[in-house]
This record gives structure tokens, C-alpha cells and sequence, in this order.
């Protein structure tokens, strides 16, 4: 009996793990654009969206046809990720992000583009929160923030 508790136990991390891991596999609207662009014009992508669903993803900044989809994360606390020299400029912005004391994960999504280099591409870091209905997506100078359609 221990052993059929132990089993189902594990089971449930497991499922709450693969829910939690796949966050980003949603609708997400861009709805604002915060610090310095350097290249793109923001009012051209906010209003944009950018969806990932089960091995396709399509929008404003990473497109990718069943070709290939493959994501991992690095799951940190918001002091650890704010302290991380490679996230520096969410820290200079955590004023204007709002950021409570949650869990944040860092989303790494790759396309294979069925082996044609042409078509491969990454989109990192997608920066998700839980719990949340936010993400944010470090680019050129400055952070988009997406909102779950």
C-alpha cells in the first residue's frame, strides 16, 4: 500500500512539474514595450501576438511550423533571477515590471526548422512568471511585455 501511495504521490509532482513547465505554451499579446529600442518601433509590435501550442509557434518574434519545437526553462525565485548579471536589465526596470515575490521562469524555445538552418531559430529569454499572466521578452535595449490573450 505504502508502495501504491508513493507511486500516485509522484505522479502528481510530476503532472504539477509538466503544467507549470509549459506556461509559455499559450496566446500571449504584446501590450507594452519598456526601456531603449535601439532598432525596432514598438508601436508596430505592440497589439502583435505570439502563441506557442504543442510543437507550433507563430507571431510577432519566433515563428516555427511543426518542424521541430523544443523548449526547456530554468526555474529561479525573483531574487536570484533579478541577481543574475545576465538578466541585469530586468533588475535596472523592477520598479515598472511590478514583479511580486514569485517563481520565474526562464524559457528557452528552439525550432529545428526541419534541419534546414534557414528555418532554425531561438527565442530567448521568454520570461514567464507563476503565477501569473504575464511574460516578458528581453529585446535590443529594453523588455516587451505580453499578457495572456
Amino acid at each position: 500500500m505504502k508502495k501504491i501511495t508513493l507511486y500516485v504521490f509522484l505522479v502528481f509532482v510530476f503532472l504539477n512539474a509538466t503544467v507549470k513547465a509549459h506556461h509559455a505554451y499559450r496566446i500571449w499579446t504584446v501590450t507594452e514595450f519598456l526601456g531603449e529600442a535601439w532598432y525596432v518601433e514598438p508601436n508596430k509590435v505592440i497589439g502583435q501576438t505570439q502563441s506557442f501550442y504543442k510543437g507550433y509557434s507563430e507571431g510577432v518574434f519566433f515563428n516555427c511550423d511543426y518542424k521541430g519545437l523544443s523548449y526547456t526553462h530554468n526555474k529561479y525565485t525573483l531574487e536570484e533571477f533579478l541577481n543574475n548579471k545576465e538578466f541585469e536589465l530586468f533588475k535596472k526596470l523592477k520598479e515598472e515590471l511590478k514583479f511580486k515575490d514569485e517563481e520565474v521562469f526562464v524559457n528557452r524555445i528552439t525550432c529545428n526548422g526541419d534541419n534546414n538552418p534557414d528555418k532554425r531559430g531561438v527565442f530567448y529569454p521568454f520570461v514567464t512568471i507563476e503565477p501569473g499572466n504575464k511574460a516578458y521578452y528581453l529585446y535590443e535595449g529594453g523588455i516587451f511585455v505580453l499578457e495572456l490573450k
